[in-house]
């Protein structure tokens, strides 16, 4: 892509070849040292490329190592408050794993989604302009020209100022895919080479192509590589007390990732495509092994319809329940999940069918009393027919009980643990 066409894609003014010559980040990063030890601890392992490439910055891979791209003009256009907070911002990004182990498509709507979760933990002063702010309308509408394009930005203007801060990025990207109206204005809107929409859109970083053609080997291997730089950042921010601006609750996140914890979210994913089992139909387009051209053949398909029931007590809060119908949504493409509220019985009228394709949905409370599993199994047992077994999202702050006809999963909030020594058949998660 030639300097020309990126600096077009940008809506915003940049600095001039002079500024932009002049430039130099080097004394922003020292700056950072004092100010936010952690986030210069995590920057400095990262390779930094000045670039004519994207109008603005972003961390990317590059032949299976990460890399800081910055454009020059749009850095030198920056204040030094702006620049920390771009710094803060990439960062993140490599914290919550968005551009790896949580990367979701279409790549534009998963990067407006991170940047809407990330941008509720920055300063506002800090943010360049361009940023996604929950609960703010976008700049520099009045920038763009072309009517499709303008459709689409002004859309997502009004749904972003609706927005609440602080939310996870599946959340956020949820309801951004669910917006039948931002869909069809984005729809018309030019792709470029790699998928991505060419519009012009306000915002402050890139992250077109990540991992594009790396092998599953190279994936994790660069996964290891972020968490490995991430972790060594916070050790290093442990022994010198110093954090900077951040939170307690980031903190613990970092902790646990030297902690050489298991992944709840790949123990889910283990669980629910184990659960896919055969369907079996008669067609005369298979030729029958033993009656050949006599009697039908057999056709074989692999889907998995899998019961998940979830907790109404007062210690499951609407955002542990965000993470987790999050989580199920990227296991969505073989497996439906049919999902029931229930407290000492289950509601059959909250009973709500997710499939690959189907918009996401949004869990009500319908019931408020105490907690029995035993409604949960006595209920799947009614309904072996339909499903391959089931998953219960809860704190185990119950009595164990009867045993599984198939197969469970027990999921469990952050800090609590089942009453009970589980079934050898059944899988425990822990979330974090």
């Amino acid at each position: 892509m030639s300097e020309e066409k990126v600096q077009s894609d940008y809506i915003f003014d940049t600095a001039s070849d002079e500024e932009a010559a002049k430039f130099r980040l080097s004394p922003h990063l020292i700056n950072l040292m004092s100010e936010e030890p952690f986030f210069s601890a995590l920057i400095r392992q990262i390779r930094r490329e000045k670039t004519n490439q994207i109008p603005t910055a972003g961390v990317t891979c590059i032949e299976g190592s990460l890399a800081l791209y910055w454009n020059p003009k749009f850095l030198a256009s920056l204040s030094s408050d702006e620049i920390k907070g771009l710094i803060k911002h990439e960062c993140y990004h490599l914290i919550f794993k968005h551009c790896t182990a949580r990367k979701q498509t279409p790549h534009q709507m998963w990067n407006m989604a991170t940047d809407l979760a990330i941008n509720s933990l920055i300063a506002e002063r800090l943010l360049p302009e361009g940023g996604l702010i929950p609960g703010k309308a976008l700049n520099g509408l009045d920038k763009i020209t072309d009517p499709n394009q303008y459709a689409a930005w002004k859309r997502l203007s009004e749904l972003i100022r609706g927005f609440p801060k602080n939310k996870n990025s599946e959340w956020y990207m949820a309801q951004l895919m669910d917006d039948e109206e931002l869909q069809e204005a984005m729809d018309k809107l030019p792709k470029n080479a790699s998928g991505g929409v060419g519009c012009g859109m306000p915002g402050m970083d890139d992250h077109d192509g990540w991992g594009e053609g790396l092998s599953e080997e190279e994936k994790a291997k660069l996964e290891n590589e972020i968490k490995e730089a991430v972790a060594r950042a916070g050790k290093e921010a442990d022994r010198s007390n110093s954090w900077g601006t951040v939170s307690q609750e980031t903190r613990k996140l970092i902790r646990k990732t030297y902690e050489n914890k298991v992944d709840w979210k790949n123990v889910l994913t283990s669980f629910v495509g184990r659960r896919q089992r055969a369907k079996k139909s008669s067609t005369h387009r298979r030729i029958n092994r033993k009656y050949p051209y006599i009697h039908p053949g057999k056709k074989i398909g692999h889907q998995a319809n899998l019961a998940v029931y979830i907790d109404q007590s007062g210690s499951i809060s609407d955002r542990d329940i965000e993470m987790f119908t999050g989580t199920l949504m990227g296991l969505a493409k073989n497996v439906t999940f049919t999902f029931y509220n229930f407290d000492t019985r289950v509601d059959e009228r909250s009973k709500q069918v997710w499939k690959k394709g189907k918009k996401s949905i949004q869990i009500k409370r319908t019931v408020c009393g105490g907690t029995c599993f035993d409604c949960v199994e006595d209920h799947f047992r009614k309904n072996l027919d339909t499903f391959d077994g089931y998953i219960t999202l809860t704190d185990g702050c119950a009595a164990k009980p009867k045993p599984c006809k198939l197969r469970r999963c027990w999921v469990l909030l952050p800090g609590y643990k089942l009453y009970f020594q589980a079934d050898k058949t059944d899988v425990v998660v822990q979330m974090d």
